[in-house]
């Protein structure tokens, strides 16, 4: 729910998250959700700090980390947040398949290419593995 407009587009924001990695495991949000986060409580800071600037490419975190003293509190602690949550998830969609190893060899074992892989384990109502559902989950994917 954004309730005014930022002078960037998803796109764009969505291309500086794409750069981003941590280690970590909690609850992630979608990329979607992270760049309406994003415009909703840091639209005046980057509009005022990083006006006219192509934000591609981890710029919009960049721009807000230069001037973090001018940046508000609210602003600062969401970047924080989103940033973690997004590098969360992307940690997520790159392990679910080693954390998974042993349910898609009972479960879906003769099934080939990472996308089926992917779907006949969202789909089985069969996997019970604790740490392969939260990477599931975490990764977005469920």
């Amino acid at each position: 729910m954004m309730t005014k407009r930022v002078g960037i587009s998803a796109g764009t924001a969505l291309a500086c998250f794409l750069t981003l990695t941590a280690v970590g495991r909690a609850d992630t949000i979608s990329y979607a959700d992270a760049v309406t986060t994003l415009a909703k409580e840091c639209g005046s800071d980057i509009k005022k700090f990083c006006n006219g600037q192509n934000l591609g490419n981890g710029r919009i975190q960049a721009c807000l980390e230069k001037n973090a003293s001018k940046v508000s509190p609210t602003c600062t602690s969401t970047l924080g947040s989103v940033m973690t949550s997004i590098a969360q998830r992307q940690e997520a969609q790159a392990s679910v398949f080693k954390v998974c190893q042993h349910d898609i060899s009972q479960y879906c074992n003769s099934v080939k290419g990472d996308g089926n892989i992917l779907a006949c384990l969202v789909e089985t109502k069969r996997v019970d593995n604790k740490e392969c559902n939260q990477a599931i989950t975490d990764a977005g994917w469920r």
